[in-house]
C-alpha cells in the first residue's frame, strides 16, 4: 500500500535519611533562596480583588478553580510553608517535585488544601516512614504522571466535543470549562480505583515475584554478563512502525492524531491481554515488558501480526530480548533494553527478532519456531546472532 493510500484510509478512521528543614517560625523573616536558571512561567494570580462585572466564562473558570483547588487562593508561599512547619527552601523542593512553577513572595497562589498536602508529605518524613529523598522521588512521580494524565484527558475531551458537537477546536476548549464540572467526581473516583489496582499489581510484579524471575533467568548465563548486576528479569520488546516518518509528513493534524491513537490503542490492548506492561510510546515506537520469555514472545508476535493485518496502519518491526533490567522513574534501563532497540532496526517489516539467549529460553516451547539469521555487527554489542521468531502451535493471544 502506498503512503498516499494509507493516509487516505487513516483519514476515514472513526473517531539517604534526612528531615526536611523546619520553619524558623517567622516566615516573614526567612531569607529568600537564590533562583537557579530562568524562572518558569507563572500562571495568572490575582493580587487584588477584581473590579467590575466578570464575564460568564470568567465566573465559570473561577468556580471550577475553587472546586479543583479546594477554595480560593488566599495564601502566599511563605504562609503555606510556615503552616506546614517547613522552611521555604524545603517546601519549594516538594513543589518543584510536583512540577509547580516559581511563585513570588507576594503571589497569592495557594489554598488551605495546598498546605494540607504539604503537611501530609512532611509528616511521612518526620514519622520515619520515608526519607526526604524518597519523599521527593515519590512526589515527583505523582507530579509527572498526573501532568501527563490531565493533558491526555483534556485533549480527549476537546477532540470528542469537536467531533460530536461540530464545533472548532478553539470553541471546544472554551466549552470544556463548563463541561468539566460534571465529570470531576467520576474521574477522581476512577483515578483512585485504578491507582489501587495498579499498586497491587506492581507490588506483585516488582516485589513478590521478582526473585522467581531472576531464578528463571539463570539458565544459559555465566554470571559475567553486562546486565548481571541488575535486579529484575524481564522480556523487553520494541515495536516500530515502518514508514511512519514519511507518512506523518503528509498528514494534517487530525489525520496524524487518529493514526497515533490507533497505534497506541492497538498496542495497549495487545500488551495488556498478554499480561505485559506498556512502558511508554515515543512517536512511532512502543516499549513494553513482560515477566517471562514466553509472554514476551506471544505479545511480540501478536503485535507484528496485528499491524500486518491492519488496513490502516503500516507494518511494524518488532524485537524482544529476555534479560535483566533496572526499573526507575517509571522507565526501564540497561543493556537488555539497548539490545532490543538495536534488534528492532534489523528486523524486516512484519517480523520479530530475538537474540540467541532469548531463543535458548524459548527453544523447547512448541508455540514458537526459531529461525537463526546471519550474524550482525551491532553498535555497542559487537557480533550478535539474531533469531527470527515465528508462530508454532497454538492460536497465540486471543483478543476479545
Amino acid at each position: 500500500m502506498t503512503d498516499e493510500a494509507q493516509q487516505e484510509r487513516v483519514e476515514r478512521i472513526p473517531t539517604g535519611t534526612t528531615a526536611f528543614e523546619p520553619s524558623s517560625g517567622d516566615y516573614d523573616a526567612a531569607q529568600p533562596e537564590a533562583e537557579t536558571g530562568p524562572p518558569a512561567e507563572k500562571p495568572a494570580v490575582e493580587r487584588h480583588p477584581p473590579t467590575g462585572a466578570m464575564s460568564a466564562e470568567r465566573l465559570a473558570m473561577k468556580a471550577l478553580e475553587a472546586r479543583l483547588l479546594g477554595g480560593e487562593r488566599k495564601l502566599r508561599r511563605r504562609e503555606v510553608a510556615a503552616g506546614a512547619g517547613l522552611s521555604l527552601l524545603s517546601a519549594r523542593k516538594l513543589w518543584r517535585a510536583l512540577g509547580f512553577p516559581n511563585f513570588g513572595d507576594e503571589d497569592v497562589a495557594f489554598t488551605e488544601r495546598d498546605q494540607a498536602a504539604l503537611s501530609t508529605v512532611v509528616d511521612l518524613v518526620r514519622a520515619g516512614k520515608l526519607t526526604e529523598e524518597a519523599a521527593i522521588s515519590v512526589t515527583r512521580s505523582i507530579g509527572q504522571m498526573t501532568d501527563r494524565m490531565v493533558v491526555w484527558q483534556i485533549e480527549a475531551l476537546v477532540e470528542d466535543m469537536v467531533h460530536e458537537q461540530g464545533v472548532t477546536d478553539a470553541v471546544a476548549r472554551k466549552r470544556l470549562v463548563n463541561e468539566l464540572p460534571a465529570l470531576v467526581d467520576a474521574l477522581e473516583e476512577v483515578l483512585v480505583y485504578s491507582w489501587r489496582r495498579q499498586l497491587n499489581a506492581g507490588v506483585q510484579r516488582l516485589a513478590v515475584r521478582a526473585e522467581a524471575g531472576l531464578q528463571a533467568s539463570e539458565e544459559g548465563r555465566e554470571g559475567d554478563e553486562d546486565d548481571a548486576p541488575l535486579p529484575l528479569a524481564r522480556a523487553v520488546g520494541f515495536a516500530d512502525l515502518v514508514s511512519y516518518t514519511s507518512l506523518s509528513r503528509r498528514m494534517n493534524e487530525k489525520t496524524l492524531a487518529r493514526l497515533v491513537q490507533r497505534f497506541e490503542n492497538k498496542c495497549a490492548e495487545i500488551i495488556s491481554v498478554g499480561g505485559g506492561r506498556l512502558v511508554k510510546t515515543v512517536g512511532d515506537e512502543v516499549l513494553y515488558i513482560a515477566e517471562t520469555p514466553a509472554a514476551g514472545a506471544e505479545i511480540s508476535l501478536a503485535l507484528a501480526e496485528a499491524f500486518t493485518e491492519d488496513e490502516i496502519l503500516p507494518e511494524a518491526r518488532v524485537a524482544m530480548v529476555w534479560g535483566r533490567i533496572l526499573s526507575r522513574l517509571g522507565d526501564i534501563y540497561g543493556p537488555t533494553v539497548n539490545l532490543a532497540a538495536r534488534l528492532t532496526t534489523l528486523a524486516d517489516p512484519g517480523t520479530v527478532l530475538v537474540d540467541s539467549m532469548t531463543a535458548s529460553a524459548l527453544e523447547h516451547d512448541e508455540r514458537f519456531v526459531l529461525i537463526p539469521q546471519e550474524p550482525e555487527n551491532v553498535r555497542g554489542f559487537g557480533e550478535i546472532n539474531p533469531v527470527r521468531l515465528t508462530r508454532g502451535r497454538g492460536k497465540g493471544l486471543v483478543l476479545d
